[in-house]
């Protein structure tokens, strides 16, 4: 299997910029040189696990979000996310997700 660098690096940009953090700033409390954050999240280089663990407690995220798409198994991890997100919503709320899930459901695969 083949990592996507370039799908991993737009995802730690997304992230750093969340975090609104510069390259640099990350760079620094991941001890990696900015350079190499940028070449990074280009896709330019590849990265060791070293560096993206220490990329990844400094974006205060884990591997698996980094590295989603190359996860095989990663269907536990969206559902994970997702019951984050609806943990304290009211049965109102819940009702009004589920039939909007739904809506976005059927526009996917019909976009699909």
């Amino acid at each position: 299997m083949n990592l996507d660098y370039q799908a991993l690096g737009k995802r730690i940009r997304s992230y750093r910029k969340t975090n609104h953090m510069t390259q640099a700033q990350l760079g620094e409390k991941a001890s990696v040189e900015p350079s190499n954050i940028s070449h990074i999240e280009r896709g330019a280089t590849k990265v060791s696990l070293p560096t993206l663990v220490k990329i990844a407690n400094s974006l205060k995220v884990s591997l698996d979000d980094l590295l989603y798409d190359s996860v095989e198994k990663n269907r536990h991890i969206s559902i994970e996310e997702i019951d984050r997100i609806l943990f304290d919503c009211s049965d109102k709320e819940l009702k009004a997700l589920a039939e909007i899930l739904k809506t976005a459901k059927g526009s996917l695969r019909d976009f699909l």
